[in-house]
């Protein structure tokens, strides 16, 4: 039939028994982790009409999140800048991200499930600036 390992990941279980749901094949690079984020999103693209959305992570990758949203304007394919962690808080550092919707799916309580891949890192922001900023003369 196969290892042991190749058993559990195809059934669930080491004895083979029934998956608890039908497989499919798994689509996402790396594991999600369950947990909130604060996140500030805004399109990337000038083109789009503009909108702040702050959210809270349901679950995160290496590559990607998952929120919920009741902002209509996210669309599949969309690029975004988001900011994570995010804070108002000068003294903190949060990074910066360009990613793009790749999941849109309206939900039973009225709110978007958004998902987004992360394409690259755009740098920190925020933080206080430990060089000097000029030099006196």
């Amino acid at each position: 039939m196969g290892s042991p390992v190749e058993t559990i990941m195809k059934t669930g279980s080491k004895n083979g028994g029934l998956p608890a749901r039908p497989t499919q094949a798994e689509r996402r690079g790396s594991r999600r982790c369950k947990i909130t984020q604060l996140m500030h999103i805004r399109p990337s693209d000038p083109e789009k009409e503009p909108f702040d959305d702050i959210r809270g992570s349901l679950s995160v990758s290496r590559s990607g999140v998952f929120f919920q949203s009741s902002e209509e304007k996210y669309e599949i394919g969309m690029r975004l800048f988001v900011t994570m962690p995010y804070t108002q808080d000068p003294s903190a550092m949060s990074h910066e991200y360009l990613a793009e919707v790749v999941r849109r799916d309206p939900l039973p309580n009225g709110l978007f499930g958004i998902g987004f891949k992360i394409l690259m890192e755009m740098g920190l922001q925020g933080g206080y600036s430990f060089g000097r900023a000029h030099q006196r003369k």
